[in-house]
């Protein structure tokens, strides 16, 4: 007998298209199987040769969370370069890289989560750092580069699936999981969807992230939205994969659902195909399934189509096809080419922003650097374990000669005095070996525990000196002599055992709290922190108590935490003082540790600078006119440049940040980035953090009215440039822009070049001025450069919601070209012929509540849990409504209300007097339960309507009748 070897399932069939491999796959898979591929960790199938599968692996700017790495600028340093080709090779650097590490680790995922595409609409979100701009078709170009770059070229099979992150309309931590995000459909068409929209349709995409938050009131985890956009918007399918514990949050935190079957059925309906919730166990995701399934919330098709969706990209990775996968031996990692990538990237993250002269330094300059940032490489929670460190400190001494440079990091160096007279004390450790936070990889950072193996401190006569640093609001870190910060355990003990503050909950941050009375009569002013405070650990929120076996955090029932002295040896102020004086240039490095005071879970609270950098910025100043300040931040800030001699900006730039910062100020490149986002020149510049109507509350450069710090696209250049030869043609449905950039300057230099227009007269709020598109060149002195932009004319329309579509509004448009949003160097007006403005056909179709023009004192909430809109007086209070040009034709005899709640509706025309007020009874069968309501009308032609809403109705649709 001959053995005979069974025939390759269809599935295995790599002549087959992937539509029919997968849906012989589906047919071999049990509905058990199916069901667990549900979770994030989808289980192997042995018997069908499948291998296990997680979605998810952070790559926002290099390999996160799995060891060492290549790190590049955070994203909104990416963002800064407004180059398109840096980061679609950016992208394809990180893409090899995770090919690379997954030869030797399989726990490295193709399934990448990022690119963050949020628009950074306001600069207090604590994730500034993820997003690339404010502009969502600046956002739109950078994601969509960096998508192409993961995605690889082959025109099947992908080298990395990017996910993008997060949908929708996410711009706060604060609550982030229970607050909803009010978004009327203009905002909601023309900002937020719109970055979102033009990445997957460049068709690099593998799929979406939903947000924790909601939306209209309505989680982003079971959004309409998914179906009625982002399914419309790509050929091929697009995996949804639901962001951390978010599918729990749906009955735990938001109360959405009553039960968790409820909600996952909800959730898997609306799109979502992967689960990521309670880490690697699968059982209860597939138990809710299952229990939904039972309960007829589910059906087996919607089983299926999810995890086709899911099949279809491990097919497009090559998974099933390892001979074919042309990726399969393309990993490269720490590359000479990736090493000097990164460097590139910082060189051209960084942004001039102001400068009378000083700068470039001459390479005799004698320089002082100093501040908390100077001799820092920081990382934040979704960078990679540093491969190569270049702080600005290092890089200036490699430039200009360590003999030229003097340094003074400015932390205020105290001794903690306890209520016995002795000293903390950090115990010597010799033993201890030295190992980075990170470095082994893991799956999940956030459980990384502190270090146990090192010895906690004690007290004794003389104690340990330690650099202590505030990082605003209070929120202190203490640094031992051989740079360890002081941290605790899970073990209670306070040692110097970290490398750096980290960790989904930081514990090594600090904050004194003042003992009743303990300062009365001191007569200590100035830098002293005060005396007579408890220690108080943040991380656990307990004070610290001196213990026999060590210092340590005090348990809930000790009622005798430690008292402790700040005894200051050293002030910052001095430090920065003893070194400036005798320098020709002070650089002075401020900014933000990425784990601290900003970062995902906290929100800032202000714009400004920490007080004890402001400190020493005013100390430097003093000491020498000649100041330079480099920002190294993730976000902006408002300071007075009056008195600078130069500003700089970068965000945390990497592995090669202080070499290229060096290189920017020594002249050997020229500094060409540009602000992704407007800096406003204070806090009272800002709106709520939780107002996302961007029209409404003439929020960025879009609608803003006041005068900004720094506008967005700002950035200098050690070059001069001269625009002429703007040329408009419109034919074919497109805009076809040209001008001629030349450097009038010596020295070769990048020059990004900004199109924008404005509708002049229209209908409607427009934005003031809006980014068309861009171009970032390289010239050498006395070369021009002939640019082109051909702009659809779809670019020019805006959300009409009389028509409840987009609409180009004929009538006449500025183009403006220059180095910014304010720095306009040519303009011209062209007329472009679209549809005319029509009135609201209201008698025909009534209005949607959501629909409005302009409002004051609502919010949007959810019609029902599917889908639809409502609007509500917010806190349930009062709010105005106004419908523009509404046409009642030949004229109404009534008008009705659909609401729920109660309350009532008060209905006037133009700035008249109240013709009509409708009042709704509450239903007892909750929110969702709508009821109409009649009332006498009368109105005819074509008239503004103003509705009144007071209490707490929600009100969604108004109908008109006669």
């Amino acid at each position: 007998m001959t053995a005979h070897t069974p025939p390759t399932p269809p599935f295995r069939d790599p002549q087959l298209p992937f539509a029919k491999r997968i849906d012989d796959l589906l047919s071999r898979l049990t509905p058990e199987e199916k069901v667990s591929f549900l979770h994030q960790f989808a289980p192997a199938v042995e018997r069908l040769g499948i291998a296990a599968f997680r979605t998810g692996q952070e790559a926002l700017h290099g390999v996160a969370w799995m060891g060492p790495a290549t790190v590049f600028p955070q994203a909104v340093g990416l963002g800064a370069t407004w180059n398109t080709d840096l980061v679609r090779r950016v992208g394809e650097a990180v893409s090899k890289e995770v090919r690379a590490m997954r030869a030797h680790d399989e726990r490295v995922g193709l399934n990448v989560w990022s690119p963050t595409v949020n628009l950074l609409r306001h600069p207090l979100w604590g994730r500034n750092e993820e997003g690339y701009s404010e502009d969502p078709r600046l956002t739109s170009a950078i994601a969509t580069a960096y998508t192409h770059g993961l995605r690889g070229d082959h025109p099947t099979y992908w080298r990395t699936a990017p996910v993008l992150k997060h949908w929708l309309a996410h711009n706060n931590e604060t609550g982030r999981d229970v607050t909803s995000s009010s978004v009327r459909p203009r905002v909601l068409h023309e900002y937020d969807l719109r970055a979102f929209r033009a990445t997957v349709e460049a068709g690099a995409v593998a799929g979406v992230m939903p947000a924790y938050n909601l939306v209209n009131g309505r989680p982003n985890h079971v959004s309409p939205y998914l179906r009625e956009h982002l399914r419309t918007w790509a050929d091929e399918e697009l995996l949804v994969c639901s962001d951390a514990g978010a599918p729990s949050n749906l009955v735990d935190s938001e109360h959405y659902f009553d039960t968790h079957e409820e909600a996952t059925a909800a959730a898997l309906v609306a799109g979502v195909d992967s689960f990521t919730d309670h880490g690697t166990d699968g059982s209860k995701i597939v138990a809710r399934v299952e229990g939904a399934l039972e309960q007829g919330l589910l059906t087996p098709a919607d089983v299926d189509a999810a995890v086709r969706r899911q099949l279809s990209v491990r097919f497009r990775l090559g998974e099933f096809d390892p001979h074919y996968d042309p990726h399969a031996g393309t990993g490269e990692f720490d590359s000479p080419a990736h090493r000097s990538l990164a460097g590139e990237a910082a060189e051209q993250a960084i942004v001039l922003l102001r400068n009378d002269g000083v700068l470039p330094l001459a390479a005799d300059t004698r320089i002082a650097v100093v501040g908390l940032l100077a001799d820092e490489c920081k990382l934040d929670w979704y960078s990679g374990t540093l491969l190569h460190r270049s702080t600005p400190l290092e890089g200036l001494y490699e430039r200009f000669g360590a003999e030229r440079v003097e340094f003074a990091e400015g932390v205020d160096r105290v001794l903690l005095k306890t209520s016995a007279g002795t000293f903390l004390k950090v115990p010597a450790a010799p033993e201890a070996t030295d190992r980075a936070r990170g470095a082994e990889g893991a799956l999940d950072p956030a459980l990384l525990a502190g270090r146990t193996d090192l010895p906690p401190l004690t007290a004794d006569a003389t104690g340990t000196e330690l650099a202590l640093v505030d990082w605003g609001e209070g929120v202190l870190t203490l640094r031992a002599p051989d740079g360890r910060y002081l941290s605790v355990a899970e073990d209670g003990f306070l040692r110097a055992s970290a490398d750096r503050p980290g960790g989904w909950v930081v514990q090594e941050t600090f904050r004194l709290h003042p003992v009743a009375d303990a300062d009365e009569g001191s007569g200590k002013t100035g830098n002293t922190h005060g005396n007579g405070h408890l220690l108080l650990h943040l991380g656990t929120g307990r004070p610290l108590c001196v213990a026999a076996d060590g210092v340590r955090v005090a348990g809930p029932d000790e009622e005798s935490p430690e008292v402790v002295e700040v005894v200051v040896v050293e002030s910052g102020e001095d430090a920065v003082a003893r070194v400036t004086a005798g320098a020709d240039v002070v650089v002075v490095v401020a900014g933000n540790d990425p784990h601290i005071n900003g970062r995902e879970t906290e929100d800032r609270t202000t714009l400004r600078l920490p007080a004890h950098q402001e400190r020493l910025l005013a100390a430097a100043r003093a000491a020498n006119a000649r100041t330079v300040l480099a920002l190294v931040s993730a976000y902006p800030y408002a300071i007075e440049p009056g008195p600078l001699s130069a500003v700089l900006w970068t965000a945390h730039g990497g592995q090669a940040a202080g070499t290229a910062l060096a290189r920017v100020l020594a002249g050997d490149v020229s500094p060409a980035g540009r602000l992704p986002q407007t800096w406003y020149a204070d806090d009272a510049d800002l709106p709520d953090l939780l107002d996302y109507d961007v029209i409404g509350a003439r929020q960025t450069y879009l609608y803003f009215e006041g005068t900004p710090l720094f506008p967005f696209g700002h950035g200098l250049s050690y070059a001069s440039f001269s625009y002429a030869d703007l040329a408009v043609r419109v034919e074919d449905g497109t805009a076809h822009v040209s001008c001629t950039v030349t450097n009038t300057g010596d020295l070769t230099a990048d020059e990004v070049v900004q199109l924008y227009t404005r509708a002049v007269d229209p209908s409607v709020t427009r934005p003031r001025r809006e980014l068309l598109d861009h171009r970032r060149v390289t010239l050498a002195p006395g070369a021009s450069a002939a640019l082109a932009f051909d702009v659809p004319l779809s670019a020019f329309a805006f959300w009409d919601v009389a028509q409840g579509r987009w609409r180009l509004e004929s009538g006449p448009y500025d183009l403006l070209v220059g180095a910014s949003s304010a720095d306009v160097r040519l303009r011209t007006t062209v007329a472009i012929e679209g549809e005319p403005s029509a009135p609201r056909p209201v008698r025909r179709r009534g209005l949607e509540a959501a629909d409005f023009d302009e409002q004051s004192g609502v919010e949007i909430v959810d019609r029902t849990k599917a889908s639809g809109d409502a609007v509500t007086p917010a806190a349930g209070g009062t709010g105005e409504l106004l419908y523009r040009a509404c046409d009642f034709g030949d004229g109404t005899t009534g008008v009705t209300v659909t609401a729920a709640g109660s309350g009532t509706v008060e209905l006037s025309l133009d700035d008249g007097p109240v013709l009509a007020t409708l009042t709704v009874a509450e239903s007892a069968r909750g929110p969702y339960e709508h009821v109409t309501v009649d009332a006498a009308f009368g109105a005819g032609g074509v008239r503004d309507l103003r509705l009144g809403l007071r209490g707490p109705l929600r009100l969604a649709h108004v109908g008109f009748t006669g």
